[in-house]
């Protein structure tokens, strides 16, 4: 697949794509991205598991948040990689989701960052594939 191929394709996952009867690649095609393909996503892509580990974290979105992939593997999201989204409004509705086994929200966040203040918009899902969420941060 070239590199714009695999472009379109990230944008579809992050947006329309993701509605559960949409044609093109499905919610859980983001699942089955190699680790490379996942670091060249134009967004943040974070994979987590039910109780807020991170699983996957992509190359977008360390240089987004300046927090080394190595140092947010297999650590809890909500309480060590970004304590600014352990809000009912953010971590709330990943708990109602994980409980439920559905998610699909999506919603405007700020992260109040020292170095970069960002509005960005979150989208949430739940992979029925793996049993994960998936974080797709885009900058507005």
């Amino acid at each position: 697949m070239h590199f714009a191929e695999q472009i379109a394709r990230a944008d579809l996952i992050s947006t329309e794509a993701l509605a559960p009867a949409a044609p093109g690649p499905s919610r859980v095609d983001v699942d089955n991205l190699s680790e490379e393909e996942l670091d060249h996503l134009p967004f943040g892509a974070i994979q987590l598991d039910t109780s807020g580990l991170v699983l996957r974290y992509n190359s977008y979105e360390s240089s987004l948040s300046r927090v080394h992939k190595a140092n947010a593997l297999g650590r809890h999201f909500f309480r060590e990689v970004a304590p600014c989204t352990n809000v009912r409004e953010f971590y709330g509705r990943f708990q109602q989701g994980v409980a439920e086994k559905h998610l699909y929200e999506k919603f405007r966040y700020h992260f109040a960052f020292k170095h970069n203040p960002i509005d960005v918009t979150i989208t949430l899902f739940y992979s029925e594939l793996t049993s994960s969420i998936w974080v797709f941060v885009r900058p507005v």
